[in-house]
C-alpha cells in the first residue's frame, strides 16, 4: 500500500480540501492511505484554530482522510520554512512515499527550481542584500530569487505555491527520498472574498461562521458540518490575556521567543509596544514596520501567550500524536518500520514512556490546548489533552 501525505490545518475542513485529496487518490493510482498532519490548536498565521482538533481530525476522515496526525505546536505556528520542515519530516517518519499538495501554478518543475535556487550560495549572498536594505523577509526572498532565476521565482509571490517551495526545500534535506505530486488549486484563492466554482477559501468561510452566518457557510463544506464544528473559536474572546501576557514581559523574554529578531532589535521594540497599546490591533500596528510584518507579529504574540522559546523547540518532532484514524490508517502504523524515528501516540497514557525531550513538547502541546480554552465565549476547562483518544472511524472508501 502506498502512503501519501498532505501537510494541512484544515480549519475548517471544506470542499475543496475533500477534492485535493480525491484528486490526489485518482492522480497517484492505485490502492494507497492517505496520511495527514493537521495543525492542533494554533495555526500558522498565528490564530487559534476554528473548532478542536478533535473535530477537525473527525471531518478529515469523513472527507477521506486515512490517519490524521498532528503537527506539534512549534511547527504549527511558524514560519513557512519550520513549518514545512516539521510535517515533511514526520510524514517521512510514517513512511509517507509521497507528498501532495495544493499550488497556484501546478508547476512542478518551476516549484523545483526554484526550491533548489533557495539552497544555493548565491541565493544566501543576494538575500543577505536585499535585507541589508531594508525589505521585509518575503519581498528580500523574491527579490533574491528573482534576481537568479527570473520570471520563474513569481511563484514565491504565491501563498499555496510559496509554501510548496518549502515542501519541496524539506524533502531534499531528507536522508529518505520523497515523491512531490502537486495539485492546481481550484476555485477562489486563498484570501478572496467570494467563492469561485463553488469552491471558498477557508479564510472566507471563518468570516461567515464568525458573523454567525452559517447557513452560508454550509454550501461551501461537506453536509453535516456546520454542526459538527459548534461555537466557533476566536482569538477576541482571549485578547486581554495576551495583552496581560505582553505587559509583564521584559526586553529578555521578547528576546527568547522563537523568530524574536533579537539581533535587529526587535524585543525592544516590542516591549515598548507592550506597554503602550491598549487592544492586539493597536500593538501591531504600533510595532510593524516595513521590515516586520503583521503576520511576523502576530506569531510573536501568540507564541509570547502559548509561552514558546526558542530554546525549548527541538530540531524535530520528537513524537506522532495520533488524532484520528481508520481501518486504512491502522494498516499504515502497524506496516511502519520496525525501527521507528519517531515513537506514535494513540492514548495519552503513552506520553509517560517518552523520553524527558518528548515529555516536555507534550507538555507545551498540552498548555497551548490549555490556552485554547480561553478562545470561546465560555472558557473551557483544562486538561482536555489528557482525555482525549484517536477520533476512530472504521468506515473506509
Amino acid at each position: 500500500m502506498r502512503v501519501i501525505g498532505i501537510i494541512c490545518e484544515y480549519d475548517p475542513f471544506h470542499l475543496g480540501h475533500a477534492w485535493h485529496i480525491a484528486q490526489t487518490r485518482r492522480t497517484a493510482g492505485g490502492e494507497s492511505a492517505v496520511v495527514c498532519c493537521m495543525s492542533g490548536h494554533w495555526t500558522q498565521r498565528a490564530e487559534c484554530a476554528i473548532a478542536d482538533k478533535w473535530t477537525r481530525a473527525r471531518l478529515a476522515l469523513a472527507g477521506g482522510a486515512d490517519l490524521v496526525v498532528e503537527l506539534p505546536l512549534p511547527w504549527a505556528l511558524s514560519t513557512a520554512e519550520r513549518f514545512a520542515r516539521g510535517g515533511v519530516g514526520l510524514l517521512a517518519a510514517l513512511g509517507a512515499e509521497v507528498l501532495s499538495f495544493g499550488s497556484e501554478s501546478g508547476d512542478l518543475p518551476a516549484l523545483r527550481r526554484t526550491a533548489e535556487c533557495l539552497d544555493t550560495p548565491e541565493y544566501q549572498t543576494a538575500l543577505r542584500g536585499a535585507l541589508r536594505a531594508g525589505e521585509p523577509f518575503a519581498r528580500a526572498r523574491q527579490r533574491a530569487a528573482e534576481a537568479l532565476l527570473g520570471p520563474a521565482a513569481a511563484c514565491l509571490a504565491a501563498p499555496n505555491d510559496n509554501l510548496g517551495v518549502e515542501y519541496l526545500r524539506a524533502i531534499r534535506a531528507l536522508e529518505r527520498p520523497m515523491e512531490a505530486l502537486t495539485i492546481p488549486r481550484r476555485g477562489a484563492g486563498h484570501h478572496s472574498a467570494s467563492p469561485v466554482d463553488g469552491f471558498a477559501s477557508a479564510s472566507q468561510i471563518r468570516r461567515l461562521l464568525w458573523a454567525g452566518r452559517g447557513a452560508e457557510a454550509g454550501k461551501l463544506l461537506p453536509p453535516g458540518t456546520v454542526e459538527a464544528l459548534g461555537e466557533p473559536a476566536r482569538l477576541d474572546w482571549a485578547e486581554r490575556a495576551i495583552l496581560a501576557r505582553l505587559r509583564t514581559m521584559t526586553v529578555e523574554d521578547f528576546a527568547a521567543l522563537p523568530d524574536s529578531g533579537a539581533a535587529e532589535g526587535l524585543p525592544a521594540r516590542l516591549y515598548r509596544c507592550a506597554r503602550q497599546g491598549t487592544g492586539l490591533e493597536e500593538f501591531y500596528t504600533l510595532a510593524k514596520t516595513k521590515r516586520y510584518t503583521h503576520a511576523r507579529l502576530r506569531r510573536l504574540a501568540v507564541s509570547a501567550f502559548l509561552g514558546l522559546r526558542e530554546a525549548d523547540i527541538p530540531s524535530a518532532p520528537l513524537y506522532a500524536r495520533v488524532l484520528g484514524m481508520n481501518r486504512r490508517g491502522m494498516e499504515v502504523l502497524r506496516g511502519r518500520d520496525s525501527n521507528p524515528t519517531v515513537p506514535v501516540l494513540t492514548k495519552p497514557a503513552h506520553v509517560k514512556s517518552l523520553s524527558l525531550p518528548a515529555q516536555s513538547l507534550f507538555a507545551l502541546e498540552s498548555r497551548g490546548t490549555d490556552l485554547y480554552g480561553l478562545c470561546f465565549s465560555a472558557p473551557r476547562p483544562c486538561g482536555l489533552e489528557w482525555t482525549h483518544s484517536p477520533v476512530v472511524r472504521m468506515e473506509t472508501e
